[in-house]
């Protein structure tokens, strides 16, 4: 099926836009149902996991060290304190970051909250005990040791200088657990919850929900709003959307795709509103390195060059959860490309039919002119189907003929790490926008387990690291421009497609809500209440 067969049965674009932010005096009480796209979440361990089956589920229960800031979640760069008092300046050369922890601070059972759990908890990220998984323990390789000198101070040491360490410690999965806890069972937190945060652990459902009340002792004076909060499991979209329609549930915060939101807008009106943000997660592809011609960067990057995103970004948009289009790094990052300097990547330029016959004749180039092969996709609708469809009417228009094998999520998984498949259409999402870390994924397979592109390339790892050791951000810029510049176009080890939007429908009396690019953050609810 081509992309106009998508296009013919959607919706006209629609006309998503903020809603008004006036000046309004929140309100206390009510309950806050809102739905959460999966069927359960593998642990309640935010340390071992990834998903936001669990962020979204136990974030309420919990306190961080420091997050992005809730009052201003669309950027990139505003961190804050949230167990700490304030945002350290760091001492000893950029190497040594000091946190003062908050008085009173309560666990739920009314004990207090020292730096030592705050030490401990980070300790079992960065440095995690025998047997024990940390998910996020690689984002962490800058860190030396962690301590907590007295009561009230918690302190990192870095081997070496860095930006990465700032927005890698505003991890929302990194909650802070009980150092007395830990060390009796470091697994406990894996079936149980028993945080500082804003909302109290009430009880669990497994496949039905998970709820909790407010914490009367909560440090941030006034909040939270809600007197109770029930987060509904509910993997099948259609039963998300009839939840919000029935308002038997306000929201869901991981997103929805143009129709549905259309269709909300029109049976309910100004009953609801929306918010829209370029979404920290990108449709990419790999090219396996290990099979042939995918192993000449001529043929890789004749690929890349068949793709109009300029042209298709806007239509796909239109039926999919996609939209902006970009390089390798976040868009609305600070080290992200100008539009001129992504213009002369390789499946960037602005003239798409030069990018085409260039790529006809690199294909030639390389005897491959008469190249076939599938495409290893993921069977999710949203957005992956629409995208490989996408796709494979984007190569023909070169004379490349591609099927698409789609396949569950795991043999997706299976057959990537084992090293099949030929090219694959391989989503990347990250939670804090931080892409001296985000740009990882493309590393060689040797330092990567999450690239499948299974090639080695030395002068990348070169490149890389001296973009992460770089202090100096108009430097650090052009050594990231450099790097996107190889993986994308002089190699074309691996590409972005398009990025990801998120579009958030949600009851208009709920207030407090501010969208991020991502799906992971701002998910403790403290901010959230209800004008009704």
């Amino acid at each position: 099926m081509m992309l106009k067969g998508f296009a013919a049965s959607a919706l006209a674009a629609l006309a998503l836009a903020l809603p008004a932010m006036a000046d309004e005096t929140p309100k206390h009480g009510g309950t806050f149902t809102y739905m959460i796209p999966a069927d359960a979440p593998p642990s309640f361990d935010g340390h071992r996991e990834q998903t936001y089956a669990t962020v979204q589920a136990v974030a309420p229960y919990y306190s961080v060290l420091t997050r992005v800031n809730p009052d201003n979640p669309a950027s990139t760069t505003d961190f804050v304190c949230d167990l700490c008092t304030e945002m350290p300046k760091p001492t000893e050369d950029g190497k040594t970051y000091t946190f003062k922890i908050r008085d009173g601070v309560k666990w739920h059972d009314g004990s207090p909250l020292t730096a030592a759990d705050v030490a401990a908890s980070w300790n079992e990220i960065v440095f995690p005990s025998e047997g024990v998984f940390s998910a996020h323990k690689a984002f962490f390789d800058m860190v030396d040791k962690i301590e907590a000198p007295d009561a009230h101070t918690v302190v990192f040491h870095l081997k070496f200088a860095t930006g990465a360490f700032i927005p890698a410690l505003a991890d929302p999965f990194a909650f802070v657990y009980r150092k007395a806890q830990l060390d009796k069972d470091s697994h406990w937190y894996e079936h149980n919850i028993a945080g500082s945060g804003p909302f109290k652990f009430v009880g669990y459902e497994a496949g039905q929900s998970i709820k909790g009340e407010r914490n009367p002792d909560y440090y941030d004076k006034g909040k939270p709003y809600l007197d109770a909060i029930i987060g509904i499991f509910a993997p099948k979209q259609a039963t998300r959307v009839d939840a919000i329609r029935s308002d038997r549930a306000q929201m869901e915060f991981r997103g929805l795709p143009p129709s549905a939101v259309g269709d909300l807008k029109k049976e309910l009106g100004d009953k609801i509103d929306v918010q829209e943000s370029v979404w920290n997660c990108g449709s990419d592809l790999f090219f396996n390195h290990k099979k042939k011609p995918f192993d000449d960067a001529r043929v890789r990057r004749a690929l890349s060059l068949a793709i109009d995103r300029w042209g298709g970004a806007p239509a796909l948009a239109k039926i999919a959860i996609v939209k902006a289009v970009g390089g390798i790094v976040f868009p609305d990052s600070p080290l992200a490309m100008s539009p001129s300097d992504l213009h002369e990547v390789a499946g960037f330029w602005t003239d798409i039919d030069k990018s085409r016959e260039e790529a006809k004749r690199l294909l030639k180039e390389a005897g491959a002119e008469n190249l076939s092969f599938e495409l290893l996709n993921r069977d999710v609708d949203q957005p992956y189907k629409y995208v490989g469809i996408w796709l494979v009417d984007q190569w023909a228009k070169i004379g490349v003929k591609v099927t698409q094998k789609v396949v569950p999520s795991g043999p997706w998984f299976a057959e990537m790490r084992s090293g099949e498949y030929s090219v694959v259409h391989y989503p990347i999402c990250h939670s804090t926008v931080n892409p001296l870390l985000d740009v990882a994924t493309y590393l060689p397979t040797s330092i990567s387990a999450e690239n499948y592109g299974y090639y080695e390339d030395p002068q990348e790892v070169e490149l890389y690291n001296k973009t992460m050791h770089e202090t100096d951000p108009q430097k650090q810029h052009q050594d990231m421009n450099a790097f996107q510049k190889l993986v994308m176009d002089t190699q074309a080890h691996a590409t972005k497609v398009v990025w990801w939007n998120r579009i958030i429908p949600y009851r208009s009396y709920v207030k407090g809500f501010k969208i991020s690019p991502s799906h992971y953050i701002n998910m403790d609810l403290a901010t959230i209440w209800l004008d009704k």
